[in-house]
């Protein structure tokens, strides 16, 4: 049951940067849920926390009695990555809802598992893909749904940042790297965009001497049916951008920040139609608000929230498609899939950001 104010309450597992920085901050700007406990493996941390925002806090080794403890309807998961189905699955199995950091895991054996805990147990499951309840995101996707730009053609993304090489992202191999850290927002958008599924992928990865344990820089190009396709290069090793560019028969959209958030990031794009452009401004919001609010919104009113298991496992899929393709050389062909739920304009929220508190350390990674 929620607290006795209505609300949903979070345990947040993993104190790390995007924990400290974003998604406990936009807790507090939503109206249906708050935090009573915080999950991490550092107890300075977890006193520190405790303290600041008057929560329970348990270290790794309490998980199973933080579920038990009566005072969670929710958690949270924002670990590394390889330890996602640690966390996710015992919680599933107990009845508490997920919201689960981005990709699932790193094996579909791990995020098939963490999807069947959930189909088994009823409880919740959302995978934590923000920008489907930004709002210029949104209004792109029903732009390119009411055809303004006539039928999608191809998509390009340039996505980089550069990461220092005692990152614990940059010294554990592929799944740690920048494909599923960094790659999961042009495939998400693109298969949102075109509303379908690739059937091939192909992959090429460079390093550079910066000492880093995976590739520095890697360019995707995936196939779809109808002729469409989409390309991205990623790269740990660059300068930042941020940006995509969607090429219909009839108009563009290009969009510059396209998957970031924070102070002064919108979402906003620009649309080019019959030899005019246009700008299309979208507000500055709280996106880990905004998706908390909307889970939370889920579990109340028994809904299914969009992007659920299933859509985690369809990057999953491609992410894994291209370190194939990045191992062998060679492209890979995927098995034709469909998926009937897409961003919906209902998802959208527009709560204002919150200030990321004064200690809050931005050096401080991922657990």
């Amino acid at each position: 049951m929620p607290s006795i104010e209505g609300k949903i309450r979070y345990a947040v597992v993993g104190a790390g940067w995007i924990s400290q920085g974003a998604f406990m901050p936009g807790v507090g700007q939503t109206s249906n849920s708050i935090m009573t406990a915080v999950v991490t493996g550092d107890p300075e941390k977890a006193k520190g926390l405790g303290n600041a925002y008057g929560l329970d806090a348990y270290g790794y080794d309490e998980y199973d009695k933080m579920l038990k403890s009566g005072t969670v309807d929710a958690v949270y998961v924002a670990t590394p990555n390889f330890r996602h189905r640690e966390f996710a699955e015992p919680a599933l199995k107990a009845g508490i809802h997920v919201l689960l950091e981005k990709p699932m895991e790193v094996s579909m054996e791990d995020a098939e598992a963490i999807e069947a805990a959930a189909k088994a147990s009823g409880a919740k499951l959302m995978v934590a893909y923000r920008l489907h309840c930004e709002p210029g995101t949104v209004a792109m996707v029903e732009a390119v749904r009411k055809g303004v730009i006539g039928k999608p053609r191809f998509f390009t993304s340039t996505f980089s940042q550069t990461v220092k090489p005692s990152n614990h992202r940059a010294q554990h191999g592929y799944w740690a790297g920048p494909v599923p850290d960094m790659g999961a927002y042009p495939i998400n958008a693109v298969r949102n965009l075109f509303e379908a599924e690739p059937i091939e992928v192909m992959a090429i990865g460079t390093r550079t001497e910066r000492g880093l344990d995976c590739d520095d820089t890697v360019s995707v190009i995936l196939r779809f049916t109808e002729g469409r396709t989409a390309s991205f290069t990623l790269s740990y090793s660059a300068e930042s951008i941020d940006r995509f560019h969607l090429v219909g028969s009839d108009g563009i959209i290009e969009a510059m920040p396209a998957f970031g958030f924070g102070e002064g990031t919108a979402i906003s794009y620009r649309l080019t139609k019959d030899g005019e452009t246009s700008e299309h401004k979208a507000p500055v919001v709280d996106q880990f608000g905004g998706e908390t609010e909307y889970f939370s919104d889920c579990i109340l009113n028994d809904r299914d929230p969009e992007p659920n298991g299933e859509e985690g496992l369809c990057d999953m899929i491609v992410l894994a498609a291209i370190e194939r393709a990045l191992q062998t050389g060679e492209p890979q062909k995927l098995e034709p899939r469909s998926r009937q739920r897409r961003i919906s304009k209902d998802e959208k929220r527009e709560l204002p950001l919150a200030k990321v508190p004064d200690f809050v350390n931005t050096d401080v990674p991922m657990e």
